[in-house]
Formats: structure tokens, sequence, C-alpha cells
């Protein structure tokens, strides 16, 4: 690495990281994931990572100027990430109860996973802080597309493969390719 290569590295990238893990409140986290892109920890609940896991990647879109963003709302949430998670850049999960990644997934660009509504669909009650939330869980060995969202209680199966621009809003088994809104299997592995 040449000597502009690491001013680029301390200024765009170095400098980053440490601004978002001073802006995190969240004091509930184990584990150490391996930042290559900034992450900003939120919320009153607990995120765990596991061994090997890597945020953000440097040939990929969006590394200068987006950051991963993860929130467990209340002291009830929980995000669990398991080991050998790759997560690309301008990833998102915001949980009001639990979002569970396990072993040896793969994370494309700009993906967003959410266990809840958001907001409540009632008129009257939209700006609520109580919302439906249902887990998401995402078993070990699938790969998730560039753009994939991941709406509340959905289970995506072991192995399976999400493509890219996917809504997933219904549990995909196991060992399928699934994609498209709302995302559907298109054939086995």
């Amino acid at each position: 690495m040449d000597f502009l290569d690491k001013i680029k590295k301390i200024f765009f990238v170095s400098f980053r990281i440490w601004k978002y893990k001073f802006l995190s409140d969240c004091d509930n986290v184990s584990g150490k994931p391996n930042l290559f892109h900034p992450i900003l920890l939120k919320g009153n609940g607990k995120i765990s990572f596991g061994k090997n896991v890597q945020i953000g990647v440097v040939a990929s879109p969006n590394f200068y100027s987006h950051y991963a963003y993860l929130e467990v709302r209340n002291s009830a949430s929980e995000i669990t990430i398991g080991d050998n998670v790759s997560i690309n850049n301008a990833f998102s999960a915001v949980a009001f109860s639990k979002i569970t990644i396990q072993n040896n997934v793969l994370i494309g660009v700009n993906c967003a996973i959410i266990d809840n509504d958001g907001h409540n669909l009632d008129i009257d009650k939209r700006n609520d802080d109580e919302l439906k939330s249902v887990p998401v869980f995402i078993a070990e060995n699938v790969f998730l597309g560039d753009d994939v969202t991941i709406l509340k209680g959905v289970t995506i199966g072991r192995n399976s493969v999400i493509g890219n621009g996917s809504i997933v809003t219904k549990s995909i088994p196991e060992n399928v390719i699934a994609a498209g809104n709302p995302a559907r299997v298109i054939r086995n592995l």
C-alpha cells in the first residue's frame, strides 16, 4: 500500500468507522466484526456477532458513501449474527423482537431486514410505538443477492438463494432459488 492509499484509508474509511462507533448507542453488543465499512449500532436491545463476521466490501458499490445500520429498538429486541457471515455495504436490520442470521450467510449490497411493520396501517394509530413484530430467521449457508428486502415473520431455509431486488414477504424453503416481488421459488438447487 503506497502513501496515498494509506492517506485515503485513514480519511475515507478509518475516520468514518470511528465516527459511527462514536454515534452508536447500543450498550449490549457482544463479538467484534471485521469492519471495512462503518456500522451504526442503535437501541436498547442486544446485538451479537459470531466469529469472522465481515461488514463491508471495498470493491463494491456504496463503500465510501453509506454505512451499515443495526437497530434493536426495545430492551427485549435482539439481532444475532453467526460465524463466517459476510455483509456487503449499505445493510440495515431493524428488530423489535428478533432477527437471527446463522453461520456462513452472504448478504449483498443494500439489503434490508425488518421484523415489524414500521408504522401501523390504521390511520388513528400510525404514530403509535406499538407495532406488530414477528421474528425473522435466516438459516445457514443462505445467499441474499443485492437489494433484497426481508419482511417480518420470514424464515429462509438452509442453502437457499434470494435473487437480486427481491422482496421476501413469506418464508422460503431450504435448497431453492427464490426471486421476485413478492419473492417466489423459481427452482430447486
